[in-house]
């Protein structure tokens, strides 16, 4: 039969195509807090049924990243500062557990990875990067632990509050202090100190969430208060 084959097997299905460019948008920005996402209007868009749409909705809606709401439909969400606390609370407990575990196994080769990830940090100079080279930074550090649960466990806090993180370093100095604390926790990888490590990981949490929420609470109250004048 002289047909031209696909391997279907090998392709992205619709529905995580869209799934994929909405979470990305959301991370980015693009899709801000509250917005409400269309299925029609998606469906449109990436010309498919609205089928795909609601399946990817969904899958956002599972990650916390939307809100189905009566009414309204599907929301982008807006996450209290309570809510980020304790995310970055939650990954200051798990992270540097991971990178303890992580040190021990590291090879050159990994370590070589990661300072790639952290130089390609220092020297970007394209904003819209900082975010993912950031995750890429962190995750070559994780991953030697071979604890996958762990790290689709990261992933899933990362991905609540990643919209967030990408402000904070592209609109405060997070950035320079990102990079400071970068090299530190490389560097006691290097040294083989599992234990300084794991504490310069926690301190770099933290560090960010105060940060974070301090820039979140000013921005919210700059907008409120701007609102109000209209």
């Amino acid at each position: 039969m002289k047909v031209r084959t696909t391997d279907i097997a090998q392709m992205a299905s619709a529905s995580d195509v869209i799934f994929d460019a909405l979470r990305e948008a959301i991370n980015k920005g693009d899709l801000t807090e509250g917005q409400v996402l269309r299925q029609d209007q998606i469906a449109k868009m990436f010309n498919v049924s609205r089928i795909p749409v609601r399946e990817a909705l969904m899958r956002l809606e599972e990650q916390g990243l939307v809100s189905t709401q009566r009414y309204r439909g599907a929301v982008v969400t807006t996450l209290s500062t309570d809510e980020i606390r304790e995310i970055f609370e939650f990954r200051a407990v798990l992270e540097p557990e991971v990178l303890r575990y992580s040190v021990e196994r590291m090879s050159e080769e990994a370590l070589a990875n990661a300072k790639r990830f952290a130089d390609a940090f220092a020297t970007e100079t394209d904003s819209s990067h900082w975010g993912e080279l950031n995750r890429r930074f962190h995750y070559s550090l994780y991953e030697p632990a071979e604890r996958p649960y762990y790290l689709q466990t990261i992933k899933a806090a990362l991905d609540r509050v990643d919209r967030y993180l990408r402000a904070q370093l592209v609109l405060t100095d997070g950035m320079a202090r990102a990079e400071r604390e970068h090299q530190g926790i490389l560097q006691a990888c290097i040294d083989r100190d599992p234990e300084r490590a794991a504490q310069l990981t926690r301190d770099h949490i933290l560090g960010a969430s105060a940060s974070l929420i301090a820039f979140i609470e000013r921005t919210r109250a700059e907008h409120k208060a701007a609102s109000e004048r209209r």
